[in-house]
């Protein structure tokens, strides 16, 4: 568990599905994270959000002890090092994240959340790089993570599939380049 002021971050646990579920039904959500053409039943989300490994951590966000959003965070394997050109560094992780209830958008939320996941991931885990990619058309969530200390990479054109739509995606930084 990570606690920082009114945030926690926890695993997903089989409580959550629901919650997940309802988020990942939500179009103005699906509309950033996933695409309205992919709502998730609870079955979906148990499948894909409950499998815990070594690897990725899947989390659910509380603020003040309601859950109100997800964020996942995942050590790169070495085919997404070789991709992004990270081959020779080692502790390059990847992060995403949205917030689900969304009363709970524009109030600088997602900010605190980045920061505090930054935070842990280079304090506690070591991290030298931490890399995520949005859509350019995300502008509010670009926005929030240039606020957090991510700078932009590289352009990835046609790099996502969404709504039936190659998206072209920012590759973010937080680390590496800044020492």
């Amino acid at each position: 568990m990570i606690k920082s002021g009114p945030l926690t971050i926890r695993l997903v646990s089989e409580d959550d599905v629901a919650i997940l579920s309802k988020w990942l039904t939500n179009p103005d959500v699906l509309y950033f994270y996933e695409g309205r053409d992919q709502p998730q039943s609870p079955e979906q989300v148990r499948k894909q959000y409950l499998n815990h490994d070594e690897s990725s951590r899947n989390c659910i966000v509380e603020y003040d002890n309601k859950p109100i959003g997800y964020i996942q965070f995942y050590p790169l394997t070495d085919h997404d090092k070789q991709k992004t050109g990270y081959s020779k560094e080692p502790n390059v992780w990847g992060m995403d994240q949205f917030i689900g209830e969304t009363d709970y958008w524009n109030k600088g939320v997602g900010t605190r959340l980045v920061s505090c996941m930054v935070g842990y991931l280079v304090r506690e885990i070591g991290a030298k790089a931490i890399i995520m990619d949005p859509q350019t058309r995300n502008k509010r969530a670009i926005r929030c993570y240039e606020k957090c200390g991510f700078k932009k990479l590289s352009f990835l054109p046609n790099h996502e599939l969404h709504e039936g739509i190659h998206e072209d995606c920012w590759l973010l930084e937080y680390g590496m380049n800044d020492e």
